[in-house]
């Protein structure tokens, strides 16, 4: 298995990942929003729909 985030080898103290330093690394990246799940809003339903209704 390698370490996502530099390819070496990874280790089993910090699996998946080869060390400390790139499990911060990954860590960091979380805390930044670096990682997001592209979302598709749903163009038909607006905010506004619901004001209509009543």
């Amino acid at each position: 298995m390698r370490c996502p985030i530099c390819a070496k080898a990874a280790t089993v103290d910090y699996a998946p990942f080869c060390s400390k330093r790139c499990a911060d690394i990954d860590l960091h990246r979380w805390f930044a929003g670096a990682y997001a799940i592209p979302a598709n809003e749903d163009e038909s339903a607006s905010p506004d729909d619901d004001d209509e209704e009543s």
